[in-house]
């Protein structure tokens, strides 16, 4: 396990680190009596640098209490109104004209969730979804709003067919033709993206004996490969998100991006709940947010840069079901958190969620796979170790002499002179001992640690002209 103090002032380094870092945002769902004001709630999310969220409806009250803010808002037309909206095309002009057009820009509505996990709702509005959508994209254009507002579904990941291993990735093949291939087609055709809502934690529930709970929460794991491609997953929501980019090439739309509409942990739950607890849900939801800010992609898709909305912003006293539904909160109506997390770049700083493991992307290994032939090694998924300046001095200082000393690292381009000697600062000489103990190693798990004053990278660390090798 990753000590705790591994992560201080990695937003430092991650500039330079990562190509490419999302953003998280925030449900604000309110199915409660007791919740603060909507013009609260503004100062809350203001207060907690929380720039983004995505609401149930089009509650005037919310919309205008926004307006001006800053905070990027995602509507939802609910799955009561897809008939209507489906049906009538007066319908959804009428409704874009009320709910959106008539806050935006003030507001700055970013997106509109047509609908909401439509292929399990009871009610069987599935086949109205696309029409819905083309309708409601048909009513910004007449407000000269399409470029600006993208038009999406939130889809649960019980619309795949198959999601393990992550590679075998299909959507439900009743659903490819009527509703999928003409719902990716719009998106591509609009610039827009697909919604998912992900929760490892349902999965983590179902098959605790199977799955580590560490590999569910972002901790310090050996990985899973999957047997298809080879790539290592080091978390269940990797894992996940995969699935679907691999459905999503499966029926050649590759260039449609994703992002993660809904996300969580429960903080409580029934007995039957397994791993619903305050301190798994603080483990969850501070890993994620340091993963997804930190950037790096997933394995399949190193390079994509993931939006995702935590759920949600309080406890709700009225939701129905188990108690866990009740128990997803960041804060309880008293404004107060449930646990301490931060949701920005700057609340990383010092930050320590207690044993997280850094996103290395992944990393292809030579494995059996169908036919019997082998997957090769190649460098997808490269990583470097590199120094945690937050740790101090003295910390550095002592890892350095060890790693040129007993560890046996090869230190002489860090000497007077040398190639690597520029800039002559603790961090980047720690930091190129530190890689060449790593890499000598064969950047086995544990060996980019030096008692939390190192953590792995997945992109080549930039000291002056100084280049990190990734092997001896």
């Amino acid at each position: 396990m990753e000590k705790t103090a591994m992560f201080s002032l990695l937003l430092l380094l991650c500039i330079s680190f990562h190509a490419a870092a999302g953003s998280i945002g925030v449900n604000y769902g309110r199915i409660a009596n007791n919740l603060p004001s909507a013009v609260t709630v503004l100062k809350l999310l203001k207060s907690q640098g929380i720039d983004r969220i995505k609401i149930y409806d089009t509650d005037p009250t919310v919309l205008r209490a926004l307006g001006g803010s800053g905070i990027k808002v995602n509507v939802h037309l609910p799955n009561e109104l897809l008939y209507s909206a489906a049906r009538r095309p007066s319908f959804a002009f009428t409704w874009v004209q009320r709910n959106v057009a008539t806050y935006y820009p003030q507001t700055q509505i970013e997106a509109i969730a047509v609908g909401n996990e439509v292929f399990v709702d009871p009610h069987n509005t599935t086949k109205y979804l696309v029409p819905a959508m083309q309708n409601v994209h048909a009513a910004l254009v007449k407000y000269n709003l399409d470029a600006k507002i993208k038009i999406s579904s939130p889809v649960a990941l019980s619309a795949l067919q198959s999601s393990y291993p992550s590679s075998s990735g299909s959507f439900r093949s009743e659903l490819i033709e009527p509703v999928f291939r003409p719902m990716l087609q719009f998106l591509r055709q609009t610039g827009s993206y697909l919604m998912v809502n992900a929760y490892p934690f349902f999965a983590y529930e179902a098959n605790s004996d199977v799955i580590s709970l560490d590999y569910a929460l972002f901790r310090e794991n050996p990985g899973v490969v999957d047997s298809g491609n080879g790539l290592r997953y080091y978390s269940l929501f990797d894992a996940q998100i995969d699935a679907v980019f691999a459905a999503l090439s499966a029926l050649k739309y590759d260039d449609i991006g994703i992002v993660v509409s809904e996300t969580g942990w429960p903080s409580k739950g029934d007995r039957s709940e397994i791993g619903a607890t305050v301190e798994n849900a603080a483990s969850y939801n501070g890993n994620l947010v340091r993963r997804i800010l930190t950037g790096g992609g997933t394995p399949l898709r190193p390079k994509a840069e993931l939006t995702v909305f935590l759920f949600a912003l309080f406890n709700e006293n009225k939701k129905p079901g188990p108690l866990s539904e009740r128990n997803y909160g960041l804060f309880y109506p008293n404004e107060q958190k449930v646990y301490d997390i931060p949701f920005t770049l700057e609340g990383l700083k010092g930050y320590s969620s207690g044993g997280s493991k850094p996103d290395t992307g992944g990393r292809r290994v030579s494995v059996p796979v169908a036919g019997g032939g082998t997957v090769s090694k190649s460098a997808v998924g490269q990583s470097w170790c590199v120094a945690s300046r937050g740790v101090g001095r003295d910390k550095l200082q002592a890892a350095l002499d060890y790693a040129c000393g007993e560890g046996g690292a090869d230190c002489r381009q860090i000497q007077p002179g040398s190639t690597c000697y520029d800039p002559n600062t603790i961090e980047a000489h720690a930091s190129y001992a530190f890689n060449s103990y790593y890499q000598k190693n064969s950047r086995a798990m544990g060996s980019c640690d030096f008692e939390g004053a190192a953590y792995v990278v997945s992109q080549p660390p930039r000291f002056g002209k100084c280049e990190f090798p990734t092997k001896y």
